[in-house]
């Protein structure tokens, strides 16, 4: 019995001292590293006035900590560094209590804590800074529009002669996106990956890339992973290019569903409804499977319209087979890519009166001085179809006035507070409907949403939805709702996010869930080869026959 205990006893040090081993790594020191790093950098009141050159301070760290071999020297090392950033005042104005109200599902500095990487002391010193953070005109953030709140940064190096080829420098992009998302991303709390375990994840990535593709995906994945259709990436290296036709996802098929110019409908091989099955000999599967890690989007339905967009390489000037099928017959064609006025639409009728007197809106096209003409247009209608599968202009308010009798709520959100990084203040929505209480349309109110209906649409969506007798039909859409924070990360590299929070009044969520839909309908390859609108055909069955 007491032979068995010890070699029970033996095995728990064994495992223990492997976990830990494990736990102080590379990848958690240089993790370790990339927190306190960004945490100094909007809470440290000597390195948020901008007294120091930020960026060159990591780039001198890193050497050290990569060489620290235990705790107590990793902590030693970061200890010697913040004792020479100035002394850290105490906050009077920090400790009052505040009467406004705080989401704090994104809100984590738990990693201060950390025993296996921090000494007592470093993390009594870390929890010290936090209570007497920064107050005042922050020298890397600020809000882009006080009334709203979602940030931008600012005094960010351009870095034009970027060296992708020094581990550091990549080091320092990574960890330089990584703390914008942890702190004044409203929607880091949805994600599917932990933002802590896409840290220690990317890091060896950022460590190993041999050319500097692997080093803008590596980039890339960690923009996908804020789960965000916001969350463009652009480099200036890559100049696109892009077809003149459109592609959209449909049962997981990829499918010609149109082209952006009608005049071009003649001057290329495909056909609405063709199924496009090979590029370039590989097959259509192969490459979706490939492309998808590196395709942004809040939920499938948008991640899938984007996947359709980056099928055909967009940014390579010479000519791509294709394999496709139209009927169920195997074609092949030679596809060109062709400057960007070819990929500009055709200008669309703002409005007009279909079928039965049902009034139909594009929402894309029609502006602020159009809304009274249209209403005073279509005022003695049964219905007005407003479709907003597209990206409307700030009309919402104007047509308000028209469709909802009175002022009433129809969002909530919150928005990043940069007095306390990290934490998020909710504020008041805004109402639409009519001020003075006068008449408004006494019609049916059908709106029109799928995938493409994204940001301002899906706001815009949620506002007309406060109408009495609306109804929404389509599929779910974008899931990438408030305003967009442009991040400029130097190197050529830009990325945005959604930046700040938008819910229903109840709190219902938006981002990654998209609007309310009562009425649900999928688009079909059979719709798509027919240019039949299956959406807009439910809309006015639904109008001439209530269901």
């Amino acid at each position: 019995m007491h032979r068995f205990f010890l070699a029970f006893l033996f095995l728990c040090l064994a495992r223990q001292t492997s976990c830990s081993a494990q736990e102080f790594s590379q990848e958690t020191k240089l993790a370790s590293t990339a927190k306190i790093w960004g945490f100094l950098k909007y809470y440290h009141p000597q390195v948020a006035k901008g007294k120091f050159n930020w960026d060159e301070q990591l780039l001198k760290m890193l050497p050290k900590v990569i060489e620290a071999a235990n705790k107590e020297a990793l902590s030693k090392i970061y200890m010697d560094w913040i004792n020479t950033l100035g002394k850290v005042k105490e906050c009077t104005s920090c400790h009052k209590a505040s009467e406004e109200e705080f989401f704090d599902k994104n809100f984590d500095l738990s990693w201060i804590k950390d025993s296996i990487l921090f000494t007592t002391a470093l993390s009594n010193k870390l929890k010290f800074i936090e209570k007497n953070r920064f107050h005042g005109k922050h020298h890397y953030i600020e809000a882009k529009y006080e009334t709203v709140g979602n940030v931008t940064l600012k005094n960010e190096p351009e870095y034009p002669d970027f060296d992708w080829k020094d581990r550091s420098n990549r080091l320092l992009l990574g960890f330089k996106y990584w703390n914008v998302i942890e702190y004044f991303f409203p929607y880091k709390y949805q994600t599917d990956k932990p933002w802590n375990q896409v840290l220690l994840e990317t890091i060896p990535k950022l460590d190993s890339v041999k050319t500097e593709a692997e080093f803008q995906h590596t980039l890339l994945q960690m923009v996908v992973n804020i789960d965000d259709a916001h969350g463009a990436f652009v480099s200036s290296n890559v100049k696109y290019k892009w077809p003149p036709y459109k592609l959209r996802y449909i049962d997981e098929k990829i499918v010609v569903s149109g082209y952006y110019r009608n005049s071009l409908t003649q001057s290329y091989p495909f056909q609405r409804g063709d199924v496009i099955v090979a590029v370039n000999d590989r097959p259509l599967h192969d490459i979706m499977a490939e492309k998808k890690p590196f395709v942004w989007g809040s939920n499938e339905a948008s991640r899938n319209r984007n996947l359709a967009n980056f099928i055909m390489p967009p940014f390579e000037n010479k000519n791509v087979k294709v394999n496709f099928l139209r009927d169920g017959e195997k074609n092949e064609a030679v596809i060109g890519y062709y400057p960007s006025q070819n990929t500009k639409p055709d200008k669309p009728e703002k409005f007009r009166v279909i079928q039965d007197n049902i009034g139909y809106v594009n929402m894309g096209v029609i502006e602020r001085t159009d809304v009274s003409k249209i209403m005073d247009s279509l005022k003695n209608t049964k219905a007005i179809i407003f479709d907003i599968r597209n990206y409307p202009k700030g009309t919402l308010y104007n047509l308000a006035q028209y469709l909802i009798p009175e002022r009433r709520l129809f969002f909530k959100a919150i928005k990043p507070d940069l007095s306390y990084p990290g934490r998020f203040l909710w504020t008041n929505g805004r109402e639409c409907g009519n001020i003075k209480g006068e008449p408004t349309y006494t019609g049916k109110i059908i709106l029109l949403v799928n995938e493409y209906t994204q940001s301002h649409a899906e706001f815009t969506t949620m506002a007309l939805q406060t109408a009495d007798k609306v109804t929404t039909i389509g599929n779910q859409t974008a899931g990438a709702d408030g305003n967009v924070s442009e991040l400029d990360l130097g190197a050529g590299i830009k990325t945005y996010m959604s930046g700040i929070g938008i819910f229903y009044p109840d709190g219902l969520e938006t981002q990654r869930i998209g609007v309310k839909i009562d009425i649900e309908v999928l688009p079909s390859i059979d719709g798509i080869k027919d240019n039949r609108d299956e959406v807009l055909e439910r809309a006015i069955a639904f109008v001439n026959k209530g269901s």
